[in-house]
């Protein structure tokens, strides 16, 4: 019996150790796993008479890296044995070691100079020219399928991509779903998405005025991805705040894309991501004042009829408790320093916001002004629609005549110059096709917003009286556009409201709650003229 057909027996001084690799956890399931390439290099290892000494092993490592632990670790078991025998270093395939070729020439002089030599069951090792020719013909070929396969996985991408799928991590606020005729793609995550929407909508009309702002709104709920030591990051914030996805738009600058429309639900609407941008590039707010709390609401509403100055508030500590006083602290003011107690100031001006409930005779009268004002907006809408896609038209033909001009231009920054131009039409383009949209389609029907309005004309002091400090700030801009003075032992002064309180206080009556006809017929114009578009 020859000893070399012993299956099992070493036969000879040569002792292996095997390498094996895969780049991903599907090859585990294609039959190219880690554990079938090392059954292969055993089954030979034993053929050959050689004895096992170990088993070394990457998973999920590119066969572009030379640095892996594995390979890095069979190195070192090789240079310390290396005075201790004969060792070869058996792979399945030449493609197992490497996938480039400068890898693959860099990690077979390692393994030389470490004292041992490549064997595969797959491929014949050798020192002489020929040899060397197929190894490195055949190291070759196999780079190449890398990077064929590469180029085949992003023009996949990019495909995707191209056809309004996003196919990256998904951002807060969305997450992957299988739709039907879509496949896998992101749809609103709840209750992040409703979060989300509610801290960029609120940056974009000025409830919150600084990132930081928004971060601590974020922090709020515990379903928003933080840090090891427990933070919403700043990061995570400003990219939220700058990613043009939560507008229904996909970027990508690297692939050349920019707003390209994504099949996906949006958060916001365009217009909204524009003034998200148009805040965070132009001059920082004021932070949030931690001073304006439940407190004292009218903080920063209410100024000093002596000087004009705002009324500051604080707590003021006696004998057996604290108490809570508004005061001007104007240098020079007459009134500097003299407290107004809280629940006389606020008190008062409860009794002025229930002045401005009005009697329910006068909306029947403002319901037919209203709804000929509203018919007049309908056609100023359906105008400013067929105005917007003239528009467009006029965008597009300059977008045209912009990559005429890239196409004969040779130099980079000039190319680069008209390649920013095309994106800035591109983005009034889509804010036009949304006041397309926006005019075409009104959200809610006359009848709808009247109740809503009515609800809030008809008593505004239920906002007040809620307690609620964001109800009662909200109510205190609606009504009073500039900041009511008041005099420590006079009350409020006389102040401007809103202008549909105005309205209705010019119908009111002391006979009968409303006025003679024929003042409802100029008004109606007036107001029809001050919303007329230029």
């Amino acid at each position: 019996m020859n000893p070399e057909d012993i299956e099992g027996i070493a036969t000879t001084d040569v002792r292996a150790v095997i390498y094996a690799r895969v780049s991903s956890t599907a090859q585990v399931s294609r039959g190219h796993g880690l554990g079938s390439q090392e059954t292969r290099c055993r089954d030979f290892a034993t053929r050959k008479g050689y004895d096992i000494a170990e088993a070394f092993r990457d998973e999920g490592v590119s066969g572009g890296m030379i640095d892996r632990p594995g390979m890095q670790t069979m190195l070192a078991f090789l240079r310390k044995h290396k005075a201790k025998g004969d060792y070869v270093v058996v792979i399945d395939d030449i493609s197992r070691l490497a996938r480039d070729m400068k890898a693959h020439l860099e990690l077979r002089a390692a393994i030389a100079e470490a004292g041992a030599r490549l064997e595969s069951p797959s491929v014949e090792f050798g020192e002489d020219s020929d040899s060397i020719l197929v190894e490195n013909l055949l190291a070759s070929v196999s780079q190449h399928a890398r990077q064929k396969n590469a180029e085949q996985v992003v023009n996949r991408m990019k495909a995707r991509v191209q056809a309004g799928y996003y196919i990256f991590a998904p951002v807060v606020g969305y997450r992957y779903e299988k739709v039907d005729v879509h496949g896998k793609m992101l749809v609103p995550d709840e209750p992040n998405a409703s979060i989300v929407r509610e801290a960029l909508e609120g940056f974009a009309s000025g409830r919150f005025q600084t990132v930081s702002e928004v971060k601590r709104f974020l922090e709020r709920f515990p379903t928003t991805p933080r840090n090891k030591h427990g933070e919403v990051r700043v990061q995570l914030v400003a990219e939220l705040l700058r990613r043009p996805l939560y507008a229904g738009y996909i970027s990508l600058e690297k692939w050349n894309l920019h707003l390209h429309p994504g099949k996906h639900e949006p958060l916001i609407s365009f217009k909204a991501f524009q003034k998200i941008q148009e805040r965070l590039d132009g001059v920082p707010s004021a932070p949030f004042r931690p001073d304006i709390n439940a407190d004292f609401p009218l903080r920063g509403f209410v100024e000093c009829g002596e000087c004009g100055n705002a009324l500051t508030a604080c707590w003021s500590k006696g004998r057996s408790a604290r108490y809570p006083y508004y005061l001007c602290q104007t240098k020079g003011c007459s009134q500097r320093n003299k407290s107004i107690r809280k629940e006389k100031i606020e008190g008062e001006f409860a009794d002025l916001v229930a002045t401005l409930q009005p009697r329910r005779a006068l909306f029947d009268v403002v319901y037919d002004m209203l709804r000929e004002m509203w018919e007049h907006m309908v056609d100023n809408a359906k105008e400013r629609a067929a105005q917007a896609r003239f528009e467009i038209g006029l965008l597009e033909r300059k977008t045209a005549q912009i990559m005429e001009r890239i196409m004969a231009a040779d130099s980079p920054a000039l190319i680069t110059a008209y390649e920013e131009k095309i994106k800035t039409f591109e983005a009034q383009k889509i804010a036009l096709r949304e006041d397309v949209l926006a005019t075409t389609k009104p959200q809610q029907s006359f009848d709808a917003l009247y109740r809503t309005a009515c609800a809030f004309l008809s008593n505004p002091w239920k906002l007040w009286d809620s307690g609620v400090l964001a109800q009662q700030r909200l109510m205190l801009r609606l009504v009073f556009p500039e900041r009511l003075a008041y005099v420590r032992d006079g009350g409020n002064r006389t102040g401007e409201i809103a202008m549909p309180f105005r309205v209705l206080e010019g119908l009111r009556d002391d006979k009968n709650g409303l006025v003679e006809p024929r003042g409802i017929e100029p008004l109606t114009s007036s107001l029809r003229t001050t919303r007329s578009p230029n």
